[in-house]
């Protein structure tokens, strides 16, 4: 048997061909946001992207790519970059990375944020999928939740694109909203499905800390649904989705077939990817790292070299932890061929037998005919976070 706390897997020697880049500009601060962003007035955004540029130059020098085949680029919202802003940072992109003329080449977009202009830049360098952060349709609800759109941008923003030429769209729905009801979800679902479109995020509202939400939260002032009311609000998307012809291909992502995230499936398949910008994760060579938060730090230490805030080895053992987490979100689950490739030849029954038989035992998981390998059952859906709990240390 092999060691598996020793053993150094072959996906280490990968080298990444996927690419996140993080842009952590905003219009606003969203309440329920945790994510790096700063608003953008004031800030210095020319030198950032002089700084991001001396990443890439600093990152494909101490590991060359080969060719990419999956960008995204996230935040903040990248799409408050002016157009010669957006010119600019997609030629620095495909000048230090060899991009696959048939990649995946995905930017976050705010519905609002994209005008002709706009649109025209990020076609001419590159970009060829969109995910709009509508997040509902209901004006009383975008609100309350500190969006600054409303439910016609969405609209118009996805025409927008669609005349610009855009075809692979997303949009993120959220839902467990505060005070929101199933018939307010439902209608979103609708106005949602009328748009056509190949791709649906649909993410419950989880309350972080360092936000608003979490202070209000705190003080018991964050009115949200009741645990079954968000139970049926999941219900009916998987339903609504379902029905429109949509594969529930992740837990929380929907897709016509041929449409799914390609990007997304590095993470889930624990696979290796570049990370550049201010606090940017990355993965590779058997590493994870994180990037200096701030943006003036950002700039500064990307004046001295790599601007790495941490850098942490990653064992053996964590990494099939990590591949059983990501792995069991995706509705095919994880397979066996998968697990001996990354793993030296390692079984999976041979390093959590013991967790998978008590997932199977209590009906959380199954074995996935004939393919060797385990999925989510339908009882496990809704309690995924339990099943991913088995795998951490």
């Amino acid at each position: 048997m092999i060691d598996t706390l020793t053993a150094r897997p072959p996906l280490h020697d990968w080298t990444p061909r996927a690419l996140y880049i993080h842009i952590p500009f905003c219009t606003n601060k969203c309440y329920y946001c945790d994510f790096n962003s700063y608003v953008a007035a004031g800030q210095p955004i020319d030198a950032y992207l002089d700084a991001l540029e001396r990443e890439m130059e600093r990152t494909v020098s101490a590991l060359p790519p080969e060719t990419i085949r999956k960008v995204f680029v996230g935040g903040g919202t990248p799409t408050v970059l002016a157009p010669p802003q957006m010119t600019r940072f997609l030629a620095s992109v495909s000048r230090h990375f060899p991009i696959a003329a048939d990649a995946e080449f995905t930017m976050e977009a705010n519905p609002g944020t994209t005008d002709p202009d706009k649109l025209e830049a990020m076609r001419a360098g590159g970009v060829n999928r969109i995910s709009f952060g509508a997040q509902t349709f209901d004006n009383g609800l975008l609100a309350a939740i500190g969006r600054i759109h409303e439910a016609d941008d969405v609209v118009n923003s996805i025409r927008n694109a669609k005349a610009a030429g855009f075809a692979n769209l997303s949009i993120d729905l959220m839902f467990g909203l505060p005070r929101q009801t199933l018939e307010q979800l439902a209608d979103s679902v609708s106005r949602a499905l009328e748009l056509d479109l190949p791709h649906y995020s649909l993410y419950s509202l989880k309350v972080e800390e360092n936000t608003l939400f979490h202070r209000l939260y705190e003080r018991g002032e964050l009115p949200l649904p009741e645990e079954d009311a968000e139970v049926a609000m999941f219900e009916h998307l998987r339903e609504r989705l379902g029905g429109a012809g949509y594969g529930h291909y992740e837990i929380s992502n929907f897709a016509r077939p041929g449409y799914e995230s390609r990007h997304n499936s590095t993470y889930w398949r624990n696979e290796p990817y570049y990370g550049l910008g201010a606090g940017a994760h990355g993965y590779a060579n058997g590493e994870r790292h994180l990037n200096v938060k701030g943006v003036q730090p950002y700039i500064d230490a990307a004046q001295r070299g790599l601007p790495r805030l941490e850098t942490n080895p990653v064992s053996p053992r964590e990494a099939m932890e990590d591949f059983m987490m990501v792995g069991l979100r995706l509705r095919a689950g994880v397979r066996q061929a998968d697990f001996a490739r990354q793993f030296a030849g390692a079984r999976l029954t041979d390093v959590f037998g013991a967790e998978l038989r008590r997932l199977l035992e209590q009906g959380l998981i199954e074995a996935t005919p004939g393919e060797d390998g385990y999925r989510l059952s339908e009882r496990g859906v809704p309690l995924g976070n339990e099943v991913f709990g088995a795998f951490l240390p």
